[in-house]
């Protein structure tokens, strides 16, 4: 596998453990708004996307030509795995 195709892969991963976490922090903070709950999840996942932004840039800076393409690689699919991930882990937490 490529480095590019390996960060992918990551961060898909990566999306579905940020949204377990938002779920699960979601629901201890318990908020009454349902606005609030998701911006609080999202901003976990955003605080789990910059975090690892960083670990992900010291192990790849010399397989990856492009340093921009470490940021941007995979982003549409982190968010697009913590989301469903968030609602499920988040409702099902609820309903338990």
């Amino acid at each position: 596998m490529t480095p590019i195709v390996q960060l992918y892969w990551i961060r898909v991963v990566l999306g579905i453990i940020a949204g377990v976490a938002s779920g699960i922090v979601a629901f201890l903070l318990n908020n009454p708004n349902d606005f609030t709950t998701f911006v609080n999840g999202f901003t976990i996942a955003l605080v789990i996307y910059l975090v690892t932004y960083y670990i992900l840039k010291t192990t790849y800076k010399d397989k990856i030509e492009k340093q921009s393409k470490i940021l941007s690689t995979g982003i549409a699919m982190y968010f697009f795995s913590w989301l469903p991930f968030f609602i499920l882990f988040y409702t099902t937490i609820k309903v338990i």
